[in-house]
């Protein structure tokens, strides 16, 4: 009988899972694996919710948002029952190994099975782009997009009213997809976790751009740095000016994957496949550098991902 190896998707959607699981799949057929896929993340793990992976029932999804498997957060995998429960229904499922692809929370839980002699190798799947040990997770690119085409279209409304807005950008945690979209977008300024934000500064240049001419103003807000309401309003009140918010929320999870998430996630999901079969594990895949890397679960977690100040400035320099 061929061995088994599962394959799950936890925590928040990123566009370009399904292209992952379907490069998964496909490699770990090749080898002569039969792959298993755990439908709703770790909870459809606990419950023994799973279906058997074939080269057809992967066809057709490359191309496609979401997650085939489904996905969810799962507390109990904090906990020692839970924990215990995963290991036991990996061990009854006769399963050599698990693919997670998902972001921080998925390697946290990688890390905790890898401890309990499980073999995992997680693929790195976020529209966050927070992960230590990838310069770039699956999701990011097609978030990327998504949200740099919303300003777009929020910044002809902005012309039209002379209007100040605030575009809140998904990052629970941190500003890398904010100042990437700030830089895209063509945005006046931006606000992350990572950098203090004068507002007398801030609201002193958003009157001297009016008075020079500027007809609209984007502020890119990070989640991560509060209520973006509440920060118009401060806005507002310190300028004089008409401001207005706009929270893209989840339309950044959503939507057909741009043609590099496709080619990074299918690079990740042969990658993995083949890792697991040369006898490794325990190892996180990503890309650095343009090639295709994997550094252990363990070094990915402990270490943090560098937030890119140079990039930030280049927004600021060329808002004037």
């Amino acid at each position: 009988m061929a061995k088994r190896v599962g394959i799950i998707t936890s925590g928040g959607d990123a566009p370009g899972m399904n292209a992952a699981i379907r490069a998964v799949a496909r490699r770990g057929i090749f080898w002569g694996y039969q792959m298993i896929g755990i439908k709703r993340g770790f909870k459809g793990l606990l419950d023994y919710e799973f279906m058997t992976l074939t080269l057809r029932s992967v066809s057709g999804i490359i191309n496609t948002g979401g997650t085939v498997l489904h996905t969810g957060r799962c507390p109990e995998m904090k906990t020692k029952i839970g924990m215990g429960r995963a290991v036991k229904a990996i061990k009854d499922l006769g399963l050599s190994a698990v693919i997670i692809i998902g972001g921080d929370g998925s390697l946290a839980a990688g890390n905790s099975l890898s401890k309990h002699g499980i073999k995992v190798i997680n693929i790195a799947a976020s529209i966050d782009n927070d992960i230590y040990g990838t310069d770039e997770t699956i999701g990011y690119d097609t978030a990327l997009n998504t949200a740099v085409e919303a300003i777009d279209k929020i910044r002809d409304t902005a012309k039209s009213h002379d209007r100040v807005f605030v575009v809140e950008i998904m990052g629970r945690e941190h500003g890398f997809l904010t100042v990437d979209v700030g830089l895209a977008a063509g945005c006046e300024y931006i606000v992350v976790p990572e950098m203090k934000v004068d507002m007398q500064k801030l609201t002193a240049e958003l009157k001297k751009g009016k008075e020079r001419g500027k007809t609209s103003e984007i502020i890119a807000f990070a989640e991560g740095c509060g209520c973006s309401a509440e920060f118009a309003k401060k806005v507002e009140k310190l300028t004089g000016l008409d401001v207005r918010v706009s929270n893209l929320g989840y339309i950044q999870r959503g939507g057909r994957p741009t043609a590099r998430t496709r080619i990074l996630a299918s690079k990740f999901g042969h990658a993995a496949m083949d890792l697991f079969h040369k006898g490794k594990a325990n190892l996180f895949v990503g890309i650095t550098n343009g090639n295709v890397s994997a550094v252990s679960i363990c070094e990915a977690i402990k270490c943090e991902k560098k937030f890119d100040v140079k990039t930030a400035k280049i927004v600021k320099n060329l808002s004037v």
